[in-house]
Formats: structure tokens, C-alpha cells, sequence
């Protein structure tokens, strides 16, 4: 199992009340899989295993190889508001690998990046009252300050569109396709079996403004980011989302924002 972190290098950042940090305890995880719960399967309807419903929680094998990123607020006794799951080459040569391949070939990626540091992003979710941008901000300024402290080469993960019909999600995908599909020769592609075309439009059809404006907040801060997308899209009828490969090298991601995330953090030091 992957080492909890102690308190005295939990805290990544922080923000008023609120603190981006790294889950410290097997409570700490457990209380964040709890709001994965709420969200995922309350909220969202997502169908739970017999096990899952029975816990309230929402776990998986992944899980104890993985870290948890949380976002607490301290004027709700602590609460945890938000979170995100963290999965390192590390964990995943420790477990059944990469939970991304079970919806992608990841096998081109994981051969250019060979002997890199890589980090898995999943699970991620934010309590209805703090979907804002300065929660999503705090999230990214956790994230960057881990990217720093380990070196990490390239995030990479599956991200989710709401809903299972594609022809319904048509201008969201095709924009990904056409604007932010992922270069040769590391490109991912969705699992034969499970492969959707994203090409659903014509280049010249798609209103990119309003392709941007209709993307879900953390697919349109990948897509800021200068992350690009993989080949295909894969359908989860167990969380009732369509989902997308999201593919960002480090030292790609837009110099802008890394240098706004950046002064963020120095300012909160």
C-alpha cells in the first residue's frame, strides 16, 4: 500500500479557509471516497457494485496504490469538499497498472515516456457549493506544487462528459478531435472494442467558442492547459458519462497559466 503522507508535508496549499492537501490517513481516504460516493452515485446516478452501496463509499483496487488529493475547508470542521486521485508510475508497477488501460492503449505513451515520471489523474469531483473558480484554482495549484516536488514528467487520464449518447455530446467531441487530438508517435487510441468516433462533424461546422463554453470545467482546464486528447472516446454506462483520454507533457502545458499558478502559490507561501 502507498505510504500516507505525515502532516508536516501534507499541505500542498491554501487558500482562506481552504487547504489543498494530501490525505494523511486511512480516515482521510475513506472520508474522500464517502464524497466520491455523494457524488458519483447520489448525485450523478452512477450504479454501484453490491459492495460499494453497502459502504457508501466509492472504491476500487486502485485505490491503496494511489495518493488522494483533498481540498478541506476549516470553516466546516474540516470537511473535505474535494478530491482527486493521484496514481504514479510507482503505484501502478505495484498494482495491475494504470486504470486508464482498461478504456485505452496506453502501450505507444508508456514506451516514448519510458524511464519518466507519470501521473495518473482520476476520480475527480467537487461538492455541489464549492464548484468555483477559486476551488478549481486551489485544486490546480495542489497539483502544480506536486508536479514540481516530484518531477513528474506528463499527467495523463480519463476524463468524463456527461451522458452516453455521443451523437448528443457531437460538437464537444468533434472539437476535441479536430482541435486537441494528441500527435504521433505516443498517441493514445480507445480500446478496439471500446472505441466511439469523436468525428461526428465537419471541421469547418464546429462554433469552437461554443464547443469551449459547453465543455465540462475540468475538460476546459485540461483543454487551457494546452492538454491534448486521444484517439476515440470510450462509453461508461456504470457512471453514465462518456469519457475522453487527456494527455498533458509538463513542460508543454500553457506557459501562461503555469507562471499564474505559479505566482499563486508564491504569494501563498
Amino acid at each position: 500500500m502507498t505510504s500516507l503522507n505525515s502532516n508536516e508535508d501534507a499541505t500542498l496549499d491554501r487558500s482562506g479557509a481552504l487547504e489543498v492537501r494530501l490525505a494523511t490517513s486511512a480516515r482521510e481516504v475513506e472520508e474522500a471516497q464517502r464524497l466520491r460516493y455523494e457524488i458519483f452515485y447520489r448525485e450523478m446516478s452512477a450504479r454501484p457494485s453490491p459492495e460499494v452501496a453497502a459502504s457508501g463509499r466509492d472504491f476500487d483496487e486502485y485505490d491503496p496504490m494511489c495518493e488522494h488529493l483533498l481540498v478541506v475547508d476549516h470553516e466546516d470542521g474540516g470537511k473535505i469538499v474535494a478530491t482527486y486521485r493521484l496514481m504514479t508510475s510507482e503505484g501502478a508497477a505495484r498494482s495491475k497498472g494504470f486504470y486508464t488501460a482498461g478504456e485505452y492503449d496506453i502501450s505507444a505513451m508508456l514506451r516514448v515516456r519510458a524511464g519518466q515520471k507519470l501521473l495518473e489523474l482520476g476520480r475527480s469531483c467537487v461538492l455541489k457549493p464549492y464548484r468555483t473558480g477559486p476551488t478549481m484554482q486551489l485544486l490546480w495549484r495542489g497539483l502544480l506544487v506536486y508536479l514540481l516536488r516530484y518531477d513528474i514528467a506528463l499527467m495523463f487520464g480519463c476524463a468524463s462528459l456527461p451522458g452516453t449518447d455521443p451523437k448528443a455530446l457531437a460538437l464537444q467531441l468533434s472539437y476535441l478531435h479536430h482541435f486537441h487530438m494528441t500527435t504521433e508517435p505516443e498517441r493514445v487510441r480507445a480500446l478496439p472494442d471500446r472505441y466511439v468516433p469523436m468525428n461526428l462533424m465537419a471541421k469547418e461546422e464546429i462554433d469552437t467558442a461554443e464547443a469551449l463554453r459547453s465543455l465540462p470545467p475540468l475538460i476546459k482546464g485540461y483543454i487551457r492547459m494546452e492538454s491534448s486528447i486521444g484517439d476515440g472516446a470510450v462509453i461508461d454506462h456504470q457512471f453514465g458519462t462518456t469519457d475522453v483520454f487527456v494527455y498533458l507533457p509538463v513542460a508543454g502545458a500553457n506557459p501562461r497559466w503555469l507562471r499564474h499558478l505559479k505566482k499563486k502559490v508564491a504569494g501563498a507561501a
